[in-house]
């Protein structure tokens, strides 16, 4: 540990056909970047949050430490400290800032389990199975007993299928989920619970998954006799991606209707909507190790961005035939790898706009440019 922290220290050093402030600048830029990783991890292993107020001044200071590193340029060693110093500095208060503003979205633990009349809009691909539909949903307005109350801005819902008659004067389920499309606006009472998961080592984190997707409450929606029927108030937009996406999906099913398994595969593939593949396959693709090809990771987006590049790079040479001067003024490699990127963020943003996806999008860029 102590050589490897050495060679990073040696990597900062000024080097030997740095310009008379390139090292110095070039110093505390780096250890800036490396600053920030360490003030996020640090942040990340606080045990309770600080007010915003104190994350905002910590940002100040950062701000004002690059300020003075910027005009007083330091030699490599005092940069390298001043650098690391503002990074972390920086890095904290960024990451202390949105969780301060996650945790006020909090579910208000007076509100769950009650019954809630909420107004928003589909916000994802519904999900449908034996039990119902499933989907995200964005709260625009709520409210509790006849007064408005605040709700997380993100909500994980079931619509379920069945009824469920647990009793005399019992709760019910609606009778039928409706067929929800991506970007419709709703109106209707929920039951709401904030997330929670196992605890199991190396199992899945359902919390964390949800905190990831920015869900800090899931519930049900109601539909029985003593509720208020669930309001369509209006259809889904032209221009809503995640509308575009599920009717291509049911394109997809319904050219091949006759081998829902293979549309199910492909549906997967093009638009992201891993629930189409039956829960059969997803044994057989766990069973055979091929189980993470069927979501859209790095992979995919890469590939497709290899693919992408070469035909702009066949289209642009043909295109530049009539206008030889395009090709002076943007060679074919610039067009090529500006072009493929750009398709493969068209791709990633079709496909869902996985975590996984924008980091990739993130290294071709940086190999682009």
């Amino acid at each position: 540990m102590p050589a490897r922290l050495a060679g990073i220290l040696a990597s900062l050093a000024p080097k030997k056909n740095d310009g008379p402030h390139g090292g110095r600048r070039g110093t505390w830029r780096r250890a800036t970047l490396g600053g920030g990783v360490c003030g996020v991890a640090w942040q990340l292993h606080q045990a309770v949050l600080d007010t915003r107020e104190t994350y905002l001044a910590l940002l100040g200071l950062a701000a004002l430490l690059l300020l003075l590193a910027q005009v007083w340029r330091p030699a490599w060693r005092p940069g390298l400290i001043v650098g690391l110093l503002a990074g972390s500095l920086a890095g904290f208060g960024i990451t202390g800032v949105r969780a301060v503003q996650f945790a006020a979205d909090a579910l208000n633990p007076q509100l769950q389990g009650t019954d809630i009349q909420v107004t928003g809009r589909v916000a994802s691909l519904p999900q449908r199975s034996a039990q119902g539909e499933r989907f995200e949903f964005l709260v625009e307005a709520a409210q509790w007993r006849g007064e408005p109350v605040r709700l997380p801005p993100r909500l994980q819902l079931n619509w379920y299928g069945g009824v469920d008659a647990a009793g005399e004067g019992g709760w019910s389920l609606s009778a039928g989920s409706p067929g929800l499309r991506a970007g419709e606006r709703w109106r209707f009472n929920v039951r709401l619970r904030s997330p929670h998961g196992l605890a199991n080592p190396h199992g899945f984190d359902r919390e964390l998954w949800l905190w990831e997707r920015g869900i800090q409450a899931t519930g049900h929606v109601r539909g029985g006799a003593r509720d208020a029927v669930p309001e369509r108030l209006d259809g889904s937009p032209w221009h809503s991606l995640d509308a575009v996406r599920q009717a291509l999906g049911e394109r997809i099913d319904s050219r091949l209707g006759d081998d829902p398994r293979s549309a199910g595969v492909i549906a997967a593939l093009v638009v992201g909507d891993q629930s189409a593949i039956d829960r059969a396959d997803w044994d057989l693709f766990r069973t055979t190790g091929v189980a993470h090809l069927m979501s859209i990771s790095g992979l995919h987006v890469t590939m497709f961005a290899w693919l992408a590049t070469v035909l702009v790079a066949a289209g642009w040479r043909r295109l530049a035939r009539p206008w030889p001067a395009a090709l002076h003024a943007v060679p074919t490699p610039l067009a090529a790898g500006v072009g493929g990127v750009a398709l493969a963020a068209a791709y990633a943003l079709f496909s869902g706009w996985g975590v996984p996806s924008q980091r990739t999008l993130i290294m071709l860029a940086v190999v682009v440019a």
